[in-house]
């Protein structure tokens, strides 16, 4: 009975495997047929309702959509041929993506949390932390669909919910419209999805940059609520306004649509995102750091940074992340992605000089906290002209920002706005001036699609620049004191943490969890 059953056993591990072998030469036999067929051969007819909203190739030149010949489906539709895909293209802007996040979760979260004071640093990166995975679920759910999606109304405001639960954006086909525009004017493919999760990432960022308005005194449950509704009605807003492309005639529903929100039909210029990310963050930072009130103790006990070589390190995080978020938003590995990436650099290094030497003739001592807080000035300033501008005019916009967010810090301080991490003054004030900047010292030659700026003949791009700018400043203004004023009324007890709980650190109060813990 025993060598029997070990027979029967022996027996059945040997038919498991002669299994195992079939299964696996039927799967390579089935890849083998699939990689026969035709590659332009897709699955998609003119059926389908994400067709309207992706590109198909025209191989009559007439205009209309064709279909390939090789595949039809079960009801005799044939197959589109789907525009061909970059694999270049495609796997810089997968890349730029990857570091536009690690801006959130680890440079911005490091740079924040190491300006915190000690006992408040685990809630100030967990909020930031955090931001990172609510922001993303919704995106997907109804905030791509919002701010990229087809106009709602017709007039470059709001998208519509076409696309929510990113249903009609494809993974193997190019959007119609956000498919890469390079340099040289031609288009570069990649899947819509691929143009979807880079620009996720800009709309995470964004919220959690509002962090250094409200931490130490801001209650973690509210602030979770906040930064959906203000995700949803300051920034989509703006993004929708300033970025959305759309087909010919918004997808065939509004004749005679001019094809972007109604910011870029102005002709505002904001190549990566200084006016859609860092005004509207900076100033709706303003409104809540005066909307809360000063922490306990403010100017009258020190609040100095709890780790130097965290704000360091979150600093050098958030500028090797830039690379993405700038060169990136070329949206190919195109020449202005170059231009884009150096432009980047000039004007960072220029202004991380300018605000330490400032810094040390003001007080006497070079600041490191300074010469970082200085970089980040620098890279929200040549944001919005990094596709647009010489490496010269890099240096003049890095020189500009490092002063300008420099005084913009002690006009705060002077007057007692407890802007807790500086917000306004570096992502509020150098917003404002990269986006008159680029009005100023924007050349066509760079990306094509651009215009030139004032310098370079063309005053009316700096109006255009300051219009789209100043527009986003007071939407972002009044959508957040709206929304603060609301959750304050309807939230127990308020959204700001109780005096004994600030008093104690948030770390403790709100988590239940320390920074450090010795011995």
């Amino acid at each position: 009975m025993h060598f029997d059953a070990l027979g029967i056993t022996k027996k059945r591990t040997k038919l498991g495997t002669l299994e195992i072998m079939v299964v696996a030469v039927a799967s390579l036999l089935l890849f083998s047929t699939g990689s026969a067929l035709p590659q332009d051969a897709f699955a998609y007819t003119a059926n389908d309702p994400a067709v309207p909203y992706h590109c198909f190739i025209d191989q009559n030149g007439d205009g209309a959509i064709t279909a390939a010949d090789e595949v039809e489906d079960e009801e005799g539709n044939m197959a589109l041929v789907p525009c061909e895909v970059s694999p270049g293209d495609n796997a810089w802007m997968m890349t730029a993506a990857a570091l536009v996040l690690v801006m959130t979760p680890a440079g911005l979260a490091m740079f924040y949390g190491g300006l915190a004071r000690q006992k408040n640093a685990v809630n100030t990166i967990h909020m930031v932390f955090i931001t990172t995975g609510v922001i993303a679920v919704q995106w997907v759910l109804w905030g791509y669909s919002l701010a990229f999606g087809p106009d709602a109304t017709g007039q470059g405001f709001i998208g519509d919910f076409s696309w929510v639960g990113l249903q009609n954006v494809l993974h193997d086909v190019p959007s119609n419209a956000y498919y890469g525009i390079n340099s040289d004017g031609g288009r570069n493919a990649i899947p819509h999805q691929t143009y979807m999760v880079f620009q996720m990432m800009f709309a995470i960022i964004t919220p959690a940059l509002i962090v250094a308005s409200l931490a130490e005194r801001m209650k973690f449950s509210a602030f979770i609520i906040f930064i959906v509704i203000w995700a949803t009605f300051v920034y989509d807003f703006a993004a929708h306004w300033t970025w959305q492309i759309t087909a010919t005639d918004n997808y065939g529903r509004t004749p005679g649509y001019c094809g972007f929100g109604w910011g870029g039909c102005l002709g505002a210029l904001d190549f990566a995102g200084g006016t859609v990310i860092h005004i509207t963050s900076g100033w709706s930072g303003l409104v809540i750091a005066l909307m809360l009130g000063r922490r306990l103790g403010y100017g009258k006990m020190p609040m100095e940074p709890h780790n130097v070589s965290l704000v360091v390190l979150g600093a050098a995080l958030l500028w090797f992340g830039w690379f993405g978020f700038n060169a990136g938003s070329a949206a190919a590995a195109a020449t202005n992605a170059t231009s884009a990436f150096v432009a980047t650099q000039i004007a960072t290094g220029m202004a991380a000089v300018t605000w330490a030497l400032v810094s040390w003739g003001h007080t006497g001592r070079p600041s490191t906290v300074g010469a970082a807080s200085g970089a980040v000035a620098g890279l929200v300033a040549i944001t919005p002209a990094s596709g647009f501008v010489s490496p010269m005019s890099a240096i003049v916009i890095g020189i500009a920002a490092g002063i300008g967010c420099y005084y913009a810090v002690t006009f705060k301080n002077r007057r007692k706005w407890d802007d807790a991490l500086d917000t306004w003054a570096i992502h509020g004030i150098g917003g404002l001036i990269g986006a008159l900047l680029t009005g100023t010292f924007a050349e066509q030659r760079f990306t094509p699609w651009g215009d030139n700026g004032l310098a370079f003949g063309n005053p009316a791009q700096l109006y255009e620049n300051a219009v789209g700018a100043f527009a986003a400043l007071a939407w972002a203004m009044g959508i957040t004191a709206i929304i603060i004023k609301v959750m304050d009324v309807v939230w127990p007890g308020g959204i700001r943490v109780t005096p004994k709980e600030e008093e104690i650190g948030l770390d403790l109060a709100q988590h239940g969890e320390r920074a450090y813990v010795t011995g």
